[in-house]
């Protein structure tokens, strides 16, 4: 029996994002990257800079999935608490870490003050993420990996991340673009499709007027079997283009 694909959830700190001044782009980066390993992002959730929340929604998604990361929160300021909040939630101290500290004092030099000393404090027992960007590390604690917010530091990260996940089997997609018409007219076709391919997955994501006035609809078929994809896509061009719907693979 094939064993299931890892599960991964991602939780993103700040009251940035919530508040609307920042626009959140790192839960779309790491779900590219999941996908690319096979693992099956199931949930993405945002919380402020509060300790309980932080501290809730990690303990609870950490126990549902194999991996969580978290973005944001691991600055030098004094509303980057996630470190701390992680501590709390593993029941463990908050110590210095020895080469954190001495990655931040090559870093910054005679520069280096206490603010930026407080990137130094990592979890008893965590692992450091490297970060080539700017140099002060992440972490990784038991199934939870610790980034920075800043989505060009993130993602930088995640290269360190990557060789330490189990892998899944990677999920094969294949899209068909319907135009001109709008996605109740191929709803049935699509949920027939579905019905007799349950091992797949089947998506529709309407298209609006814009500029051009067009109007039309993407049929995205998902799944873990590459041949199975292509033949349900095929199957459903085949049907819709048979039934006058203008419609193409892309």
């Amino acid at each position: 029996m094939t064993e299931p694909s890892p599960t991964a959830a991602v939780l993103i700190i700040g009251d940035e994002i919530l508040s609307g001044r920042t626009r959140d782009t790192n839960l779309n980066t790491i779900a590219r990257f999941l996908a690319a390993h096979g693992i099956d992002l199931l949930e993405g959730r945002v919380v402020g800079d509060r300790r309980d929340q932080i501290i809730g929604a990690l303990d609870d998604l950490r126990h549902r999935h194999d991996y969580v990361f978290t973005t944001g929160g691991i600055g030098p300021t004094h509303d980057d608490i996630t470190a701390q909040c992680v501590a709390d939630a593993f029941g463990v101290a908050l110590p210095e870490h020895p080469e954190a500290l001495a990655i931040l004092e090559r870093r910054y030099g005679a520069e280096f003050n206490a603010a930026r000393r407080r990137m130094a404090l990592v979890p008893e027992g965590a692992s450091l993420i490297r970060n080539p960007v700017t140099d002060a590390p992440g972490f990784q604690i038991g199934n939870v990996f610790v980034m920075a917010g800043v989505p060009a530091i993130m993602q930088a990260m995640l290269e360190d991340v990557s060789g330490r996940l189990r892998t899944g089997h990677v999920v094969h997609a294949r899209t068909l673009r319907v135009s001109g018409v709008g996605e109740g007219a191929v709803a049935a076709t699509l949920e027939a499709a579905a019905r007799g391919a349950r091992h797949l997955s089947f998506g529709s994501y309407p298209f609006g007027a814009g500029t051009t006035g067009e109007i039309g609809t993407q049929l995205v078929i998902r799944g873990r079997d590459g041949a199975s994809v292509d033949a349900a896509a095929a199957s459903l061009l085949d049907e819709l283009a048979g039934a006058g719907i203008a419609v193409e693979a892309l």
